[in-house]
Order: C-alpha cells, then structure tokens, then sequence
C-alpha cells in the first residue's frame, strides 16, 4: 500500500511534503541566524538548481527576495518601522527605486504609434531586477555586525568560483561542475570580475594569511586570468574588468606604481581597445549603432525613459543597418537611461561615488588583515564593475538579455558591495568603544 500512494497522489503533492519540511525549517535558521542566508545565498546563486519558472525567475533570485522579506518582516514585528543605518550610500539607492517606480508608471504611456509596450510579466521583472539589487546591498549592509559572517560569505564565494575555474583547466573536475554550476552566474563577468577582485586584494594585502595560503590565492587569480585570456579570449567581459581590478587594488597602495600606471593606462587602454575590436569588429559597430538609435529615442523623454524593458519593443521602428528588428542597447549604462531616464543613470552614478567614497576613506581606518584587502578588493571590484558596463555585462541585467536569469551573477557586486557598509559599522563601534576605555 505504501508504494501505491505515492504513485496515485498528485506531484504537486509529494513535492510539498517533500520539500516543505525541509525549506520550513531552513526559513527558521535564517530568522535565527540572519547572516547564515546570505552565505547560503552565495552558495544558491552559483550552484542552486532551478525548475522552468515564469519570467526567468529562479531559485537563488526566489531565496533571494525570501531573504528581503524575512529582513523587512523583522524590522517591523521587531522594531515597528523600517529602521535603515546611518550611510549616504544608501540615499541614492532608495531614490532609485522611487524613480525607477516613476518610470514604470510613466512606461504604461504609448510613446509610439505603431509599437507596443513590453508585456506586463517583463516590464515587472525588469522592475524588480533594480529592487533586488538595492535589497541584496542592504541585506549585507545591515545583517552583517560581525565581520566572520563576511569572511565566510567571501571565503565560500572565493572557494567555490576556484573549483569552477578549475573545471576549466581539468577535465574530470569540468566534467562535475559543467553540470553544477549555473550558466547565469558563471557567463556573467560579474562572476569573473568579483572573484579576481576579492582573491587578488586578499593575497596581496592579507599579510595574516600564511605564505601559502596567500600563494593558492595567487594562484586561483592567475588561473582566472589564463582562462580568460587564452581559452575563452573572444568573451572580452572575462578579461578586461578583472584587469581594470587589479590594476586599481595595486595603485590605491601604492602612488608610485599609480603615477606609472596613469601614464601607461592611455597607451596600454588604447592597445586593448584596438585588440578586443580587430577580433569582432562587426560586433562593436553594431553596438556602437544601436547606442546612436537607443540616444536618439529617448530625446521623446530624456528625464524618465521608457520604463523597465520597454526600449526593447520600440527599436524596430528604428532600422539597424537596414533591418527592422528588435534590439537591446548592448551597454549598462544607455540600457539604464532608456528604461530610467537621467535620473536613473544619476541615482546609479550617484551610488558609486558615494560607495566609492566610502572605501577609499576606510581603507585608512581598518586594522590590517582581512578587513584592509576586502576594503582595496571591493574597490577593484567596483571600478572593474564600471568598466562591464561599457562591454554589453550587466551589473542590472536587462530583461531581454540575461535578465533574471543573468541576476544569478548580477547580484554579487551588490552583496560585497554592501560589505563595505558592514564594515563602516562595525568600525565605528570599535573606534567608539576605544573611545570610552
């Protein structure tokens, strides 16, 4: 009898009893240890599998929003508002969203007679892409007090990516994690970027690591690169950002080697440029059209673009090299001003000043160790996640690209970057403890 009732119950059935227990007592876990999520989320975004599921939605971005509402949920039963730290990088990320959600509304107009408007399950998606993104940074920002929980959501993104890259290098280890690892994480340079970023700053600035520990590390950006360059050389977004990384982490240390590297960047950014375009060059004068027609369309409403996703519906009535078809903008940055307008791309701008800001006035605050190399890594790891946005990568991904599936990758510079905050707070409670003793 036992084997007959599982055969006639429904599947939706089973499936609940199956994995309901199980995810029940995971959200317990979480609300006890809130850290521990997004550690686990790291884990999700990279290796989570995933059913079909409308819109692109996936596992790690469900666990994800999981994760936002059991933070928001705790604030308010807890504290009876939404209480948010004390940082000016967080300012112009709530603009965001609020312009972001102007967009949208604003995006429900016909701006063109003869296209319609991206379907309503897209123009959502392409709005909670740029909710998740300010969700996971402050996630990070306000669940982290205590800096072991960010030197294992490091230690385990770090460890886990060096097993992917791995894969590259070994057949049999390629022939496991080519099946484990997800192709929306792994195929966005973010994932590439921030892994050279965070490993590089800790091998060179992490003196409490041992000799080989610091080597491995080493070791683990070397064998990125050697991936990138030579075995997966025509994808530039592998390459080129992991570069612009470490070449900011070394000149942040020292200003010798930032005067020399300010005057060879000219010469040595004009051979790369010249190199990434003698290899595809009808790639890059497509893009460079699609950046002209995108430009000129949004001269209908500069300050609030089209809102989320519906640009891409529009550019038919624009022939591209004599061809009406749709196309995205092929660049962050023209993408974020066709769906959101000046504001938008400003609030965007806005925050990686202020971020930055940040990092550059910690790095002279955090004791050495840890602290200091994630400091100089996420500073890398920024400025190689805005120079992606000029090579068609996404740290917002667009809903007719990678969209919510490329938000696997999409979502880690917002996580370490929320890092930076964590930092920031647990710093002024030390120096204020120091200053009460």
């Amino acid at each position: 009898m036992s084997v007959v009732i599982p055969q006639k119950a429904p599947q939706r059935l089973i499936f609940l009893v199956i994995v309901l227990p199980p995810a029940l007592a995971g959200v317990l876990v979480i609300i006890r240890w809130p850290p521990l999520g997004l550690v686990a989320l790291i884990v999700a975004a990279l290796v989570a599998p995933s059913p079909r599921l409308p819109g692109g939605f996936n596992s790690a971005v469900l666990f994800l929003i999981l994760l936002i509402v059991l933070w928001l949920l705790n604030m308010i039963v807890r504290h009876g508002q939404i209480q948010l730290v004390s940082s000016r990088t967080i300012r112009p990320l709530l603009v965001l969203i609020v312009v972001t959600i102007v967009a949208f509304i604003v995006g429900q107009i016909d701006w063109f007679d003869f296209a319609s408007q991206a379907a309503m399950d897209a123009q959502i998606g392409g709005l909670s892409i740029f909710a998740m993104a300010v969700g996971a940074f402050l996630l990070v920002a306000h669940q982290v007090r205590d800096l072991k929980w960010l030197q294992y959501m490091t230690w385990v993104f770090i460890g886990l990516s060096a097993l992917f890259v791995a894969g590259w290098l070994f057949s049999p280890i390629g022939r496991i994690t080519g099946r484990t690892f997800q192709l929306g994480a792994t195929a966005n340079s973010m994932f590439w970027t921030w892994l050279v970023a965070l490993a590089f700053g800790q091998a060179f600035l992490n003196r409490k690591l041992n000799l080989a520990q610091r080597a491995l590390l080493f070791g683990i950006v070397l064998a990125t690169l050697y991936v990138g360059f030579f075995l997966n050389r025509e994808w530039k977004s592998g390459y080129l950002p992991p570069l612009v990384s470490i070449a900011v982490i070394i000149a942040l240390r020292s200003k010798k080697v930032a005067v020399l590297m300010g005057l060879l960047a000219p010469f040595m950014a004009i051979y790369l440029f010249q190199d990434a375009v003698a290899t595809d060059q009808y790639s890059y004068g497509t893009r460079l059209d699609a950046w002209i027609i995108v430009l000129g369309m949004l001269k209908l409403n500069p300050i609030l673009g089209f809102g989320p996703a519906n640009y891409y519906w529009y550019t038919r009535l624009f022939p591209i090299r004599g061809f009406h078809v749709v196309f995205n903008s092929h660049n962050q940055y023209i993408d974020i001003l066709a769906q959101t307008g000046i504001l938008g791309l400003g609030c965007v701008l806005w925050f990686f000043a202020e971020i930055g800001l940040l990092g550059w006035r910690l790095r002279l605050r955090v004791p050495e160790g840890f602290q200091k190399a994630y400091v100089y890594g996420v500073l890398g790891g920024l400025m190689g996640t805005i120079a992606s946005g000029m090579l068609v990568d996404w740290f917002l991904p667009f809903v007719y690209n990678i969209g919510l599936t490329g938000f696997r990758g999409g979502m880690l510079p917002w996580l370490f970057l929320g890092g930076l905050v964590s930092i920031d707070q647990i710093t002024k409670s030390s120096e204020k403890v120091l200053s009460l003793s």
